[in-house]
């Protein structure tokens, strides 16, 4: 019942979120331009919604082998990390208020990350040119793909498993939460942070994008900015859990523009508003 309820709460959330993100940064000639040219924007999107969704359905088959094989290769790097990195998220936790933070972090971690993930697709769809969202696609399956690899080659478990000193501060409040995270994860995919990257990943495009959406490039930074924060505020990921979820974000949207350049044939195909990150890197 529990389990339910947090995923009807999520959906509302993320929709609330959504309809708001589009009031905020849209206007009706987009939608009209959207509902004319919707047939030639699906059928060119289309090759990259089948990869997405062939990949993330054998990942869902292959979960439970996935454990298997990690459960029998065990190596655990949790005592690594924590001899490079030490009580960064004790400390953390130590010197954040949590009567005025928790509920506001918890948030994020639940509904701010999925609002990210769900609004950036939208938005894209909703531009003439569908090279954001077929490069966004990509960056999506490459997290998934590396974070899954990771996760079934080393068990790493999160602060709030492995130190008495870090409390899970989330699942101690709302344990009902804990049911929907367990549901899509296991307590030892910690190494790398796909909260982190996956979110990273929306806001490199948010900022690609900012001319076309400048409100929205502000709204996926100060999203993005939380949730990272919470990983490690709710005592779920370790600080290099992030820096390995920023350094796979930042590598998948490298990867994905390379190959949607090479499948579409030109370079010239990118619209005027969509700076490459080697182009912005380079001025």
């Amino acid at each position: 019942m529990a389990l339910g309820f947090v995923v009807l709460l999520t959906v509302l959330a993320v929709c609330i979120g959504l309809l708001g993100t589009c009031a905020i940064c849209l206007d009706r000639t987009a939608l009209k331009r959207t509902a004319a040219d919707y047939d030639r924007r699906l059928a060119e999107i289309s090759p990259y919604l089948g990869v997405a969704g062939l990949f993330f359905l054998a990942k869902r088959a292959t979960h439970g082998h996935s454990l298997r094989i990690s459960r029998a290769l065990d190596w655990d790097l949790t005592a690594e990390i924590y001899a490079l990195e030490g009580e960064f998220v004790a400390v953390l936790q130590d010197v954040v208020p949590h009567t005025v933070t928790l509920e506001f972090f918890s948030a994020m971690y639940m509904f701010g990350f999925p609002f990210l993930l769900v609004t950036g697709p939208i938005l894209y769809f909703l531009l003439p040119s569908q090279r954001h969202l077929k490069e966004l696609l990509l960056a999506y399956v490459f997290n998934y793909l590396i974070g899954s690899l990771c996760y079934t080659l080393f068990i790493v478990y999160g602060p709030r498993n492995h130190l008495s000193s870090v409390d899970g501060l989330m699942y101690s409040f709302y344990p009902q939460t804990q049911e929907v995270t367990a549901a899509v994860s296991a307590n030892t995919n910690v190494f790398p942070s796909l909260h982190t990257s996956l979110a990273v990943v929306v806001m490199l495009f948010a900022w690609r994008s900012r001319e076309a959406y400048p409100r929205w490039f502000q709204i996926a930074s100060f999203v993005t900015t939380c949730v990272v924060f919470s990983t490690m505020y709710l005592g779920i990921h370790w600080l290099i859990d992030v820096i390995a979820g920023i350094l796979l974000a930042v590598g998948s949207v490298i990867a994905a523009e390379r190959i949607v350049t090479r499948a579409e044939g030109a370079a010239g195909s990118v619209p005027p508003d969509e700076d490459a990150i080697a182009s912005d890197a380079s001025d």
